[in-house]
């Protein structure tokens, strides 16, 4: 009898099979948005796309979606993940086929902003459901899961999508993994809800999510959110010091997902197949440093460390590695020049899922998916200007060298926002009066 009680009282799983939905989107996402990285070669061969208009063709689902955070955070907070994610996820798999069939540099533009406008919700949408279903000390190997989930999405499936390119065409890139999203939103559709309206889920449960710091029962599905509640997200040091950081280390990001397979082609003459493999191998360093930071936070959370140790210092520690890249304009042998990069994406995605874990620490608990989208816009302009920047310093100069001199500035940067602007976190309480 009391077996059957104690199994009675424990709490169930089912925050874990949320997370593994969010995860598999995830994966899709930045599979949608780093397919291109894979074609550029081929299609700047093939349409004749200097340097310049390919760092255009780059940015431009950056320029939507980095615009598009702020209104998509408010939308977040407005009608709930379970809608805006399905919209969103229908949306950017229908652009990612479109972009397989673009002829011009125009349509390609086109294409690459509707796919921006679309993935803009993903990030916001992610911060918002992960403080909404786990307690504080297991949101940081949470963040860490979803993360690391577009490194795998980057790391398994550039053999798959360069073997794609090589047996068929570019354009069937972009077909496949178009599809793939289509699919993914009606799974999306019948699985997911917030805690409060999903099957199976017990009170046990719940009141472990509360009781730790989730924030389930706190948040509604829907709510009128006032834009006047905004300026709590740009009052004092510690927001600004994130919206430096999260600046930086998207740079670092985009330089990977996007001019990194041509990096290894044109400045270090590999061919596309072995691009295909090589160029995975640094998406694997990352998947290790975003479980690595993830865990080794939450570990310092139970041994009762402070917020301001156990998410600050993984992510100081990311950055400054992430600055290690530049150690690759010194050699020609290619596998330093893989292991410097290893480096560098370790500590890129160390920096990356904590600083949303902290995130999630300091925002106002009424505006959790609106501060993940203004967090993501300011640090979106990172990744719209980074490929630009890269594309004019290689057109400019004939090489790499300086773009990776930018991106190891950009992880210095990031650190010195940590370590000097943010100071001690503490969560963003908005006065009854503001409400």
């Amino acid at each position: 009898m009391s077996e059957n009680n104690n199994c009675a009282n424990k709490p169930t799983g089912k925050r874990w099979l949320i997370l593994i939905l969010v995860c598999l989107v995830t994966f899709v996402n930045y599979l949608d948005r780093a397919n291109l990285a894979v074609a550029a070669p081929t299609i700047s061969s093939e349409f004749g796309f200097d340097a310049v208009k390919m760092g255009l063709i780059f940015s431009a689902m950056g320029w939507s979606y980095t615009a598009m955070q702020i209104p998509s955070g408010w939308l977040i907070d407005r009608i709930g993940p379970r809608k805006i994610y399905a919209i969103a996820l229908a949306g950017w798999s229908l652009f990612t086929i479109f972009i397989g069939m673009s002829k011009s540099f125009a349509i390609f533009i086109l294409n690459r902003i509707g796919l921006g406008f679309f993935e803009s919700p993903a990030f916001p949408t992610n911060s918002r459901i992960v403080t909404t279903w786990f307690p504080s000390k297991e949101r940081g190997f949470a963040i860490g899961s979803y993360t690391g989930a577009e490194y795998i999405g980057l790391a398994l499936c550039t053999p798959i999508l360069t073997w794609l390119l090589v047996t068929f065409s570019w354009r069937a890139i972009f077909i496949a993994t178009g599809i793939l999203g289509l699919i993914l939103t009606i799974v999306w559709l019948m699985f997911y809800h917030d805690p409060a309206h999903t099957k199976g889920i017990n009170k046990e449960e719940l009141d472990h999510i509360k009781e730790g710091g989730g924030l389930g029962d706190t948040i509604a599905e829907e709510r009128k959110v006032p834009w006047s509640e905004m300026r709590y997200l740009f009052k004092g040091r510690q927001m600004l010091g994130m919206y430096i950081g999260g600046f930086a280390n998207s740079a670092i990001l985009f330089f990977f997902m996007t001019w990194f397979p041509s990096y290894l082609v044109s400045e270090k003459h590999m061919t596309i197949l072995k691009v295909g493999f090589y160029g995975a191998v640094p998406y694997l360093a990352a998947i290790a440093g975003v479980m690595f930071a993830g865990r080794w936070s939450d570990w310092m959370i139970t041994k009762g460390k402070g917020i301001g140790v156990a998410r600050k210092l993984p992510v100081i520690t990311g950055l400054l590695l992430s600055s290690f890249i530049i150690g690759a304009n010194y050699t020609n042998n290619i596998n330093l020049v893989i292991t410097f990069m290893c480096i560098a994406f370790f500590g890129q995605g160390m920096a990356s899922t904590v600083s949303w874990a902290l995130l999630s620490e300091i925002v106002p608990k009424q505006l959790v998916g609106l501060s993940g989208g203004t967090f993501n816009f300011f640090s979106n302009m990172g990744g719209t200007l980074s490929p630009l920047i890269v594309g004019f310093l290689i057109g400019s100069t004939g090489s790499y060298a300086s773009a990776l001199v930018f991106v190891s500035a950009m992880g210095i940067m990031g650190a010195c926002a940590y370590i000097f602007i943010i100071g001690k976190p503490h969560r963003i309480v908005i006065p009854e009066k503001d409400l």
